[in-house]
This record gives structure tokens, sequence and C-alpha cells, in this order.
């Protein structure tokens, strides 16, 4: 059951980061291309 709950948030995890861009677009109320500049941003 652990083994599974752990999986589970490895799942979970990977597919927010793949669809971080859209999340965060979403949850900060920003356009897309607004957010993508910003991760894409040299620091």
């Amino acid at each position: 059951m652990t083994l599974l709950i752990l999986l589970v948030l490895v799942v979970g995890a990977v597919m927010a980061w793949k669809m971080r861009v859209p999340l965060l677009a979403k949850v900060l109320g920003q356009s897309e291309d607004r957010v993508r500049r910003q991760l894409n941003r040299k620091r």
C-alpha cells in the first residue's frame, strides 16, 4: 500500500512538472507566454 501511494506521488509530481506552464499560468492569472518567458529567463 505504501508503495502504491509513493508511486502515485511520483507520477503526480512528474505530470505537474511537465504541465508547469499551464498550471502556473492558471494559478497566477498570467498568460502562458508570460510564464514561459519568466521560466526560460537567464538567472
